[in-house]
């Protein structure tokens, strides 16, 4: 695993983590988890959210 990184809302909950998993030393597919099934992760909104960018 070359990264884990948690995903956090605006009120601070934590809905899930990415996992950036790498083969023969470079990254090579990305893991979207979701903390339960009722949970649905939005990448691209996340992305954005914690980039800055609106």
């Amino acid at each position: 695993m070359a990264a884990d990184v948690q995903l956090f809302t605006e009120t601070g909950e934590c809905p899930g983590e990415v996992l950036v998993l790498a083969q023969g030393g470079y990254p090579s597919w990305l893991e979207v988890c979701s903390s339960n099934d009722e949970t649905e992760v939005n990448l691209g909104a996340e992305f954005k959210f914690s980039s800055g960018r609106a």
